[in-house]
């Protein structure tokens, strides 16, 4: 099983909010209009792909799945007139008005990190750091970020290859004990070569569900810590991966200039030739 050799730490998730906050904007719809029912219906949709993925970490994505299965139940029941004083403002006895808090605070502080993201890195190219001021330590692979699709858009991606009618049933799940490493160096390979894949080609000719996860923890690691990108020129459309672009930006080698071997030059200096003058 994938999973067994590599585990997706819950850090690179960034928890519910961050998949509600994705879901609300990818609805176009406003946090303060909260429809409680489709995102409900599309957060669960996401947590069967992320049980796909591993079990494990998504613990608070279950618990955050039974908030909103309650708050839809308590929107449809009938309130009677009475239990609610004319006084109390009606936001106040609205089952979402607490997540939508919550939400809305999140929103404000992973606002704020991006900015000041932003701002470090433009200071970064004004005044880049010397080489000795430079950290030792390694950087926290949980805090890369895949910046040009949202890891959001690639569960999206996976669920829907996940959803084809020739993947394989879930009663009758055979797991593919090949290591990730292993993907990784392939797609790696078939990207560097192509230039440019298509996500859904590369599980074309796939129908083992465990071997398709896999296969799509490897993408995440060439995302993540190999400097692959990835490009979705439409919304909800297909996924594009390309090569790091350190492989776009190698400048090609010069040609390398053949000289005369000394045994060559002492030949030609015995016929009395003039050797060629030296680059």
């Amino acid at each position: 099983m994938p999973s067994t050799n590599y585990r997706v730490e819950l850090d690179i998730f960034c928890g519910p909010l961050d998949l509600l906050l994705y879901l609300v904007r990818r609805s176009e719809v406003d946090i303060l209009d909260l429809p409680i029912a489709r995102i409900a219906a599309q957060f669960i949709d996401f947590l069967q792909v992320l049980e796909q993925i591993d079990l494990d970490l998504v613990g608070d994505f279950v618990v955050m799945a039974s908030t909103l299965v309650e708050i839809k139940s308590r929107l449809v029941l009938p309130q009677p007139e009475e239990e609610q004083p004319a006084e109390t403002p009606v936001s106040e006895e609205d089952p979402r008005s607490e997540l939508i808090q919550q939400l809305l605070e999140y929103k404000k502080f992973k606002e704020a990190a991006t900015a000041l993201e932003t701002r470090a890195e433009q200071w970064q190219e004004r005044y880049p750091r010397l080489s000795n001021e430079r950290p030792q330590a390694s950087k926290d692979p949980s805090a890369d970020r895949i910046k040009e699709v949202e890891l959001w858009d690639l569960v999206s991606a996976l669920g829907r290859v996940l959803r084809r009618k020739d993947v394989e049933d879930e009663a009758r799940i055979r797991y593919d004990d090949t290591p990730i490493q292993v993907y990784v160096e392939r797609i790696g390979t078939q990207v560097r070569k192509e230039g440019e894949v298509r996500f859904f080609t590369l599980f074309d000719a796939e129908t083992i569900r465990s071997k398709i996860v896999g296969m799509f923890l490897a993408v995440l690691e060439l995302l993540r810590h190999h400097g692959f990108r990835a490009e979705q020129p439409e919304n909800f459309g297909d996924i594009i991966i390309r090569p790091p672009l350190e492989d776009a930006e190698t400048p090609a080698e010069p040609p390398k200039l053949e000289l005369p071997s000394i045994e060559q030059l002492q030949e030609g200096l015995s016929r009395g030739e003039t050797p060629p003058p030296s680059e």
